[in-house]
């Protein structure tokens, strides 16, 4: 049975907030210990770890472009799509600040440069100094992706019970692929909540990870559909419902 929409929007702003703290606490409190390598675990673990605690309450989205995605794939009832990525939004903002609180604990910090792995394109926004061009691809491209991986493995014909690994381990693979060139989004709650604290040039740039991640989703979702046609479930995924 669905729970109630304030639990399950309690649920989506929790674990976006996990999200932020385990992914982007990683990359910057301990980013220069366990590398890219380390930061792409920590994100995967984040949603691979909330998809269990928290996803028979609301599904486990965490991301707007994932809510999208879902509505596209006629997986999610439209008029939750806007209560779902309000919550989002401030789980990642919750989430920003208390990163930036931690960090601002050590006698080194410095609010020079990219400190608190926002996200970006170009000379100053791109760890490696990828243009606007990849950004929208390696964004748009590994977002559809990402929820082709998501609806699959929560169709009604996959094995459901592991779900959670498939897609932890998804997002694991994403991040190994665009750290350098974007810090990697795929997911606009968490480029805004950490953006709003980054200052200007992270701000400024915001459109692209709120659009290409979005467009990505959707257009997912619209290609499974086509794909699977009449195999598609109506509500929340099947491996996620309560």
């Amino acid at each position: 049975m669905e729970a109630e929409l304030p639990r399950r929007l309690g649920a989506e702003l929790f674990g976006t907030f996990w999200l932020v703290l385990g992914g982007c606490g990683t990359a910057v409190l301990a980013g220069v210990h366990v590398g890219f390598a380390g930061v792409s675990l920590a994100f995967g673990l984040t949603v691979l770890t909330a998809a269990y605690a928290l996803g028979p309450i609301s599904g486990g989205h965490f991301n707007p472009a994932v809510t999208v995605g879902l509505l596209t794939a006629r997986r999610f009832p439209a008029k939750d799509v806007l209560p779902y990525v309000v919550a989002q939004v401030v789980g990642a903002i919750v989430g920003a600040a208390v990163v930036l609180l931690i960090a601002n604990g050590h006698p080194d910090f410095s609010t020079e440069g990219n400190f608190l792995a926002a996200n970006g394109y170009g000379a100053e926004g791109s760890p490696d100094g990828y243009n606007l061009l990849a950004g929208i691809v390696v964004e748009l491209v590994l977002t559809f992706g990402f929820l082709l991986v998501i609806l699959g493995a929560t169709h009604k014909r996959a094995s459901t019970a592991v779900a959670g690994v498939a897609i932890g381990l998804a997002l694991t693979l994403i991040h190994l692929i665009s750290i350098p060139v974007t810090n990697t989004s795929v997911n606009p709650a968490r480029s805004i909540g950490v953006g709003l604290f980054a200052g200007s040039d992270a701000i400024e740039q915001l459109w692209l990870f709120i659009l290409a991640p979005a467009i990505g989703g959707l257009i997912a979702g619209f290609t499974y559909l086509k794909l699977l046609g009449d195999d598609v479930t109506v509500g929340l995924p099947e491996a996620m419902e309560t």
